[in-house]
């Protein structure tokens, strides 16, 4: 799988799926969040962030955070340079996944790298 560049909700490039298709890592090179199952987004902390599903990230409330470039809604920039990746830390124990709330098509308030790195809550 190839590296997938995250978009925000004004169509910033703030953060990429790994070609493991499962870690997600700021510009900065930190891995801050990861894919369970395909759907669930955890903090590298262990926290049940919210879903992905069909090139979009949902927050915990089910609002739209985020996109794959074939979802944004809105025109997407130009990805910058990345920085080298940093190595991985161990990862937390997953905690157990809040019940998916009904899906929006609302924007969050969150900005997707609060989302990402947990800091939104």
């Amino acid at each position: 799988m190839a590296e997938e560049t995250i978009y925000d909700v004004h169509g910033r490039a703030t953060a990429y799926v790994a070609n493991d298709g499962e870690t997600i890592y700021l510009w900065n090179g930190r891995a801050v969040a990861y894919l369970h199952s395909g759907e669930k987004v955890y903090g590298w902390n262990g926290r049940h962030l919210g879903s992905y599903t069909d090139g979009v990230f949902y927050d915990g409330s089910g609002r739209r955070v985020g996109f794959l470039r074939y979802r944004s809604p809105v025109t997407t920039s130009v990805s910058p340079v990345k920085s080298v990746k940093s190595v991985k830390s161990v990862k937390s124990v997953r905690n157990v996944a809040n019940v998916r709330p009904v899906r929006s098509t609302s924007i969050s308030a969150i900005p997707l790298g609060d989302f990402l790195t947990g800091t939104s809550r």
